[in-house]
């Protein structure tokens, strides 16, 4: 038996351009002092990276030549398909990687490979909506004389933004001494791209401008809304602040849900007239009949997708509020002057009331992969036993 080991180097999230890195660990367990004990070997070993498309057959309808074909290859079969067994259809995938040929381990032995590649950088973000999903994975192949082909899959995540896409490296001279055991090459590209999409974010999400919103239905003015910026991080929090003190329509009670839309493209769809497909992440619910102020803050999951658009589907974040207002003016509650019993003032048990919705498109960007990384549910090291 041979224990494989996969271990992302760097954490399982990536923008869309960088190099992923991982090592791969191959372990003869037994150990010397083992009657059993005896040498393992393996004919050979590869690594390749792919994107893997799936589309709901409910919402989306691809064209007939690209509808995913149906995988018919056996599994005694000496070919190496990383998506092997995978529903959908492979989108993307890097040319496969050698990691080495007869590989003899004796009892107690590891031996490691560094597999290196670069995600392209048109590369889709992962995502997996209702009507689409894109996965990606790491898969290494390894094979015994005679025997089938098996897979260790690495799932990781991909980070997309789209001010990277013209993204070239300065060409700089280096004064600094270089180290001949590094691929200095890969690192300062690498460097230089993970730099600049953190500077281009900081640069886009800092920016900060009041806009003011007039809350208004039917019957008049109930209040205004502000908030300071409309383009956030993964991971930031939203925040928004409500004054109804000069409002002519009582508000008893609002909600705010951080909400996005998934639309399929109109050469997609599968029926005229398709409905988006709305998701909910953070919701902020509060009654304020007779509040001057409110304010609410909806955090942004490091988990979830930023917007994006490919040729199939899109993906809009939007702020979605509800308010529900009184038909009549509801007086507040007064004390009598010179009152020295406890008074217990109840609501009304009926008021007629109006609602109403409103959506505020907001933008929201990718976070630097390093932060991604630390609170990913995905682990970053996969193993097997062949």
């Amino acid at each position: 038996m041979i224990e494989v080991v996969a271990k992302l180097v760097r954490g399982p999230v990536f923008l869309a351009g960088e190099s992923l890195e991982c090592v791969v660990s191959f372990t003869n367990p037994l150990s010397a002092l083992s009657t059993s004990a005896s040498s393992e070997t393996l004919a050979w070993a590869s690594a390749q990276i792919h994107c893997q498309f799936h589309a709901s057959d409910s919402r989306v309808q691809l064209p007939a030549s690209e509808e995913p074909r149906q995988d018919v290859q056996a599994e005694n079969e000496t070919v190496f398909i990383p998506n092997r067994g995978e529903r959908g259809q492979c989108i993307l995938s890097t040319p496969p990687k050698i990691l080495f040929c007869d590989l003899r381990l004796d009892p107690g032995e590891t031996k490691s490979y560094s597999y290196s590649e670069s995600l392209p950088l048109s590369a889709p973000p992962s995502f997996r909506g209702q009507s689409v999903k894109y996965v990606y994975k790491l898969t290494i192949g390894c094979q015994r004389v005679n025997c089938p082909i098996q897979l260790l899959r690495v799932p990781f995540r991909v980070l997309l933004l789209h001010a990277l896409q013209g993204f070239q490296p300065l060409q700089e001279d280096e004064v600094a001494p270089s180290n001949p055991f590094l691929d200095e090459e890969m690192c300062k590209k690498d460097s230089r791209l993970l730099d600049s999409a953190v500077e281009i974010l900081m640069t886009v999400t800092s920016r900060r401008t009041l806009h003011q919103y007039n809350i208004s239905n039917a019957r008049g003015r109930v209040g205004t809304f502000c908030i300071f910026k409309t383009v956030y991080k993964i991971g930031e929090d939203v925040i928004g602040t409500f004054n109804f003190s000069d409002g002519e329509i009582p508000c008893l009670q609002y909600s705010v849900s951080l909400q996005t839309e998934e639309s399929v493209q109109e050469d997609y769809r599968r029926t005229r007239g398709q409905p988006v497909s709305i998701s909910t992440h953070a919701q902020h619910h509060e009654s304020c009949l007779h509040t001057a102020s409110s304010h609410f803050s909806l955090p942004v999951p490091l988990s979830s997708c930023p917007g994006f658009s490919t040729n199939i589907v899109s993906l809009k974040w939007r702020l979605h509020f509800e308010f529900v207002t009184s038909r009549e003016p509801v007086e507040a509650p007064t004390v009598p002057e010179n009152q020295s019993e406890i008074i217990t003032w109840t609501g009304a048990e009926h008021i007629d009331v109006d609602t109403f919705s409103w959506d505020l498109p907001i933008k929201v960007l990718p976070t630097n992969p390093l932060l991604a990384s630390y609170v990913s549910p995905v682990p970053s090291s996969h193993s097997i036993s062949i």
